[in-house]
């Protein structure tokens, strides 16, 4: 019995375990936000970019799978959060986004665009997505025609998808100074740029005019994003020679026992 369980031993089992993984979604996506001063306006609430912070973060706890990172633009661009799966991070650089990050007056639609597409044109994703959220027009930065950016962005397959977030008519901005507690703006949405970007990369255009809006389009990006791959099988092997390997040492001690002791032979 003993030199049986050694053969099997020797011979080593293995234990195999099988298993799918279900099919995983998962796309490189980079939300690029305009944090120029008329962000601050007050047609949403509590302001244009608050809301546009808490959309972000909406659509953000929806995904799964999906590399996120985070670009921010006023006169020029620069980017918050690199593409990662850390989903903690990226919910933290969000809640950070602060007005004029970058610094410099203006909104340098053209820069956002270019930044966005030097950080996610080298990812291995199948599929790569700029979400890019503005309220005005390009009138700053190093790219002067947007479309000059959207073309290169469809040069290395990204597809921007653009949002023109601001309400129609003239808006209101909080300047904390008690003798003149607002000033007021006019509209500055440039539709139409907006949505010759989106032409140009395979996109689309949404218009928000108030926050619950916002969060639709927001909704509508994330159901159309979708990436799926096939479910694949797992399986893992396990060695399983030691027990019997253990039990064969066993009855050989136990033989060499008893053959000094009860089973001695006597001349």
């Amino acid at each position: 019995m003993a030199a049986l369980l050694l053969i099997v031993a020797l011979a080593r089992p293995q234990k195999m375990t099988r298993g799918k993984l279900p099919p995983a979604q998962g796309i490189d996506i980079l939300l690029t936000i305009d944090t120029s001063l008329s962000m601050a306006a007050t047609d949403f609430s509590p302001n244009r970019l608050g809301a546009a912070r808490n959309a972000a973060l909406e659509f953000v706890s929806r995904r799964n799978n999906d590399r996120i990172g985070v670009v921010v633009f006023g006169g020029t661009a620069m980017l918050a959060c690199p593409l990662t799966l850390d989903y903690a991070a990226v919910t933290e650089f969000i809640e950070a986004i602060d007005f004029n990050m970058t610094r410099v007056d203006g909104t340098a639609i053209g820069d956002a665009i270019v930044t966005s597409v030097n950080h996610i044109k080298d990812s291995k994703a199948k599929s790569k997505v700029v979400i890019l959220l503005t309220d005005g027009r390009s009138n700053s930065g190093m790219i002067t025609d947007p479309a000059a950016g959207a073309r290169a962005a469809a040069a290395y397959g990204i597809k921007v998808y653009t949002i023109g977030t601001a309400g129609r008519g003239p808006a209101q901005i909080p300047t904390g100074d008690p003798t003149m507690p607002v000033v007021t703006i006019d509209e500055d949405l440039d539709e139409p740029t907006l949505l010759e970007i989106a032409r140009l990369t395979g996109g689309e255009f949404f218009r928000a005019k108030n926050q619950m809006e916002l969060q639709r389009v927001y909704s509508q990006i994330d159901a159309m994003e979708k990436t799926e791959f096939q479910a694949r099988s797992l399986s893992s092997y396990h060695d399983a020679h030691m027990p019997l390997l253990a039990a064969g040492a066993l009855l050989l001690a136990l033989c060499f026992v008893l053959e000094k002791t009860w089973l001695r032979r006597l001349p």
